[in-house]
């Protein structure tokens, strides 16, 4: 075999292994995509064609259902949760990446741990602190766990991109007259903002996707999307078209969102492997 008949082999072997990924990614998608969009009847027939319904998506946000209240817990909650853990974590972060502090490596490390400790574990601790102090059911509860789910996340990932910025165009500021905290204003939160937008998009996620806190800390009226799925049941089993047209809306924004940010997304997940 020549050479160069093993560089189209190679090719070929290439472009098949992506093509079986593909595949594999994109069709459960699809699958839902279409079944969103099917009768009752029709999602369980393999009809590649059919007559396309929006009914699915009105009858979630119906009774008993109620979509719309698990929506809009999920946004408050996602958002909230980003809001707060974003100026926290790069405080945390600038002060990890620019000082010297006593017991640095310590905490970052154990900041890092938090991350390996399954959530079985702790949520019991979570569920009778809430319930003593009436936080059980309510979104409050869910932002105070989220916070705990994303803050060492974030901080180690600003503290990435933090690390990235040249320390000479700070300390020029600071000789020009600036403060710490206009240098923070005007400079690193700038060039950093790439890197900031990368990890709310990531806590913003994470947040959006929670399940096991939620499903254990609500009930009914914190109650997210994630958990509303679980609704979706009839006497004949698990309805499919009603499924799949939830799981829809629940994906929807996390593909809007990346179609927005996709540009900064890069940039920032460039900006946080420099060194």
């Amino acid at each position: 075999m020549t050479g160069r008949q093993k560089k189209q082999l190679w090719h070929a072997l290439h472009t098949a292994l992506i093509l079986i990924a593909m595949f594999v990614m994109l069709v459960p998608s699809l699958w839902i995509f279409l079944a969103a969009f099917k009768s009752h009847v029709d999602v369980y027939q393999l009809k590649l064609f059919f007559t396309p319904t929006l009914e699915n998506f009105g009858v979630v946000f119906d009774d008993p259902y109620r979509l719309g209240e698990k929506l809009y817990n999920s946004t408050i909650v996602a958002f909230v949760t980003v809001l707060f853990a974003i100026p926290i974590a790069t405080l945390a972060a600038y002060s990890f990446s620019r000082f010297s502090l006593r017991g640095e490596t310590l905490m970052l490390v154990t900041i890092l741990a938090t991350q390996f400790v399954p959530a079985v574990v702790i949520i019991l601790p979570f569920f009778v602190m809430f319930r003593d102090i009436g936080l059980l059911d309510t979104r409050v509860g869910l932002i105070l766990v989220n916070l705990a789910i994303v803050m060492p996340f974030a901080i180690w990932m600003i503290k990435g991109f933090i690390d990235g910025i040249p320390m000479d165009t700070e300390e020029a500021a600071m000789v020009d007259g600036s403060s710490r905290l206009q240098v923070i204003r005007n400079i690193v939160l700038p060039m950093a903002s790439p890197g900031l937008l990368t990890s709310a998009i990531f806590c913003f996620i994470i947040a959006w996707n929670e399940f096991l806190f939620a499903l254990i800390l609500t009930n009914k009226e914190a109650v997210t999307l994630p958990i509303g799925l679980a609704l979706f049941k009839g006497e004949e089993g698990d309805l499919w078209n009603l499924l799949s047209a939830a799981g829809i809306i629940i994906m929807a924004p996390m593909f809007v969102l990346a179609l927005m940010i996709r540009k900064y997304f890069v940039q920032g997940m460039t900006m946080g492997a420099v060194r």
